[in-house]
Parts: C-alpha cells; sequence; structure tokens
C-alpha cells in the first residue's frame, strides 16, 4: 500500500494536509476541494468576506468545488449569486458559452449560461470569486462571461492563487500555494 503525500494548507485557523496529484507529467499541485469541508468553506467566506468591494451588487462562480465557497459568501454578504455551468443542460435557453484554455490541468473546458441566469448579470456590478487561481484562465472566462453578459466586473476573488498567472486582471487572494 502506498503512502498518498500531502500538502499542508492553512485558512484562518482551519488546517488541512490536501493530496497532492498529477496533473501533467512532471507536475504536482496540492488538489484543494471546498465540497464537502463546511468548516474550510466557512472560514474562507468569513476572510473573503471583508475584501468583497463595496460596490458589488452580485457574485459569479462556476460549478463545482467554489459553489459551497460562493453559496456561504452571498449569505454572509446578502448578495445574489450566479453560478456558471461547465456543460450545457437542456433546460437551457441561448447560453452563453465561452471557452476556457487551462494549463494546469492540461484540458481546455467550456462555460455555458443559461440567457436567464445572464440576465441577471446585465448592468450589475458582479465581483468573481474562485477557489484557486492558477493561470487565470477560467477567471477570464468569467470575466468575460460577465462582460458579454452585460455586467461590470468590480472585483476578482480567490482563496488560492496558485503558481504564476497569465491573466492580466487584478485578483485579490488570501494565500499562495506551489506548482511542484
Amino acid at each position: 500500500m502506498t503512502t498518498l503525500e500531502t500538502y499542508p494548507i492553512t485558512v484562518g485557523n482551519v488546517t488541512r494536509h490536501v493530496p497532492l496529484v498529477e496533473t501533467l507529467p512532471g507536475m504536482r499541485i496540492p488538489l484543494i476541494e471546498f465540497l464537502g469541508d463546511t468548516e474550510l468553506v466557512e472560514e474562507a467566506a468569513r476572510l473573503l468576506k471583508e475584501r468583497v468591494p463595496e460596490e458589488a451588487e452580485m457574485l459569479f462562480s462556476l460549478e463545482c468545488s467554489p459553489v459551497p465557497l460562493v453559496h456561504r459568501l452571498a449569505q454572509l454578504t446578502e448578495l445574489p449569486y450566479v453560478v456558471a455551468r461547465k456543460r450545457r443542460r437542456a433546460y437551457m435557453e441561448d447560453p452563453l458559452i465561452q471557452e476556457v484554455p487551462s494549463l494546469t490541468l492540461g484540458a481546455s473546458d467550456t462555460l455555458w449560461l443559461d440567457r436567464r441566469w445572464a440576465e441577471r448579470i446585465m448592468n450589475r456590478k458582479v465581483a468573481l470569486v474562485m477557489d484557486v487561481v492558477s493561470s487565470g484562465g477560467t477567471m477570464k472566462a468569467l470575466d468575460r462571461l460577465v462582460q458579454r453578459a452585460g455586467g461590470k466586473v468590480v472585483g476578482r476573488l480567490a482563496v488560492f492563487q496558485q503558481g504564476k498567472r497569465e491573466f492580466d486582471g487584478e485578483v485579490d487572494y488570501l494565500y499562495e500555494i506551489p506548482i511542484l
């Protein structure tokens, strides 16, 4: 039986030893998942709350791992939130589609935003929320979706910054983690 190699992360008063996973040959990253970890979500949302721009009228993120984080942050800030999907759903009407190059995971992705959700973003000031920002490709795609929906990005928030970003926009993050 092999021992799983881990990496320690700390968010406020919460420490976890997360698995190191190889995403590309010779590239390992700490795998941070907020799904199912209410203590980690609560602490991260509490810390991010102070960084949400005052002018923000809405939060925007994507499925899957950041959902509990953006949900709890929405509760703490009393702001509504919208989530982009990673695949088309049968019920979507005239969705906005945005390609996402992912350098860290070695595969591209596509984000889908139902027209009905896009209309909620129109003319709103939006803060983007992510769990981890690496290359910045996903953050850039979220930014582009907000613009295409007629909203204005007023903040970009993340719990972790991992490696070197290729994204030009400013990201307000809590902690740095390495690509090993």
